[in-house]
């Protein structure tokens, strides 16, 4: 008789990876952080993937816009293998987004890992951007008018990603950048990245001289990269480290413009500031902002902070730059 199977990755307590690939996930989670409802943002769930049962949820500030909405898609942290729009601290960073933006903001859920590995999540990033299309062409999709007839300006889309969404929204700009998806009339206009989570084989000098933050730590990050890419896949994967020896060639790329933002005390701060570096000298439009002294997730588990008024502000500039 064989030996039982027993743990080979363990998160917190609360995701289980067996030898025999099996997988165990507690909904047990204890957040201790109140949902904020203040009355200045009304919010609403839609099934945008029937298939996977997926759903999104849209957040639409209460007082009267004279102009149509901008549209900012929020995609959530968790290292590829948590999260959710119903977690509190992702439930208020958007309606922090929509109140102080102005926007309408979009915050789909995507298939988690280990069970659906990369690239899900970024699949079903596309799929909710297919979402919008599909309402920006036919009107109300279900919707109970709550969007209603020139709400939504689908023409200034923006698409925002913190963490392993940074990551997500990364690929999302890749895949419509080599033109793979179409997405007319919606029209993505940038992308922000929260400390956007990417790795690789040579550690840099932050992963090497802080491999720990209060809570993070580059053990952590280890672990949710080898339950969430493909079986087999390097730390050199294109999924991972965006200038891998085979990822794809960016020089020719038609990206958008970007706004990167790290904090100075992050394990990736170098790792993304060498991505805006790089991206830069092949001269794409990148705006770096790098918060002096801030550890990852400042913005997200902080948002009503001094400094979340200052990225709130950042983002505000980026999008009134690249709307025209």
């Amino acid at each position: 008789m064989g030996s039982l199977p027993h743990v080979v990755e363990d998160c917190f307590g609360l995701l289980k990876l067996y030898s025999d690939g099996s997988i165990s996930r507690s909904t047990n989670i204890n957040f201790n952080i109140p949902i904020i409802d203040d009355g200045s943002v009304l919010w609403k769930d839609y099934v945008f993937d029937k298939h996977h049962n997926l759903h999104l949820r849209l957040y639409k500030p209460t007082l009267a816009s004279l102009t149509k909405l901008p549209v900012l898609y929020y995609i959530h942290a968790g290292g590829f293998c948590f999260g959710s729009r119903t977690f509190p601290n992702f439930h208020n960073i958007c309606h922090r987004l929509a109140s102080g933006l102005g926007v309408l903001v979009i915050a789909p859920d995507y298939r988690l890992a280990p069970e659906h590995r990369l690239p899900a999540a970024i699949d079903d990033a596309i799929s909710s951007l297919k979402w919008l299309q599909t309402l920006a062409m036919h009107g109300d999709i279900g919707c109970d008018t709550w969007l209603g007839d020139g709400v939504v300006d689908f023409d200034r889309v923006f698409v925002m990603g913190d963490s392993s969404g940074g990551n997500v929204a990364h690929h999302v700009a890749l895949r419509l950048g080599m033109g793979l998806v179409e997405l007319e009339p919606v029209r993505v206009r940038g992308y922000v990245l929260l400390s956007p989570f990417f790795g690789g084989s040579v550690k840099t000098r932050s992963e090497e001289e802080r491999p720990c933050e209060v809570f993070w730590n580059l053990d952590m990050y280890n672990r949710f990269w080898r339950l969430s890419l493909p079986i087999g896949g390097t730390k050199d994967h294109p999924l991972m480290n965006p200038f891998g020896p085979s990822s794809p060639k960016l020089a020719d790329l038609n990206l958008n413009p970007m706004l990167v933002v790290v904090g100075s005390d992050e394990i990736l701060k170098d790792r993304v500031e060498d991505y805006a570096k790089k991206l830069k000298e092949l001269g794409k439009k990148i705006d770096y902002v790098e918060f002096e002294g801030k550890q990852h997730a400042f913005f997200t588990d902080h948002p009503f902070s001094e400094v979340a008024e200052r990225v709130i502000q950042i983002i505000e500039d980026f999008m009134a730059e690249n709307s025209d």
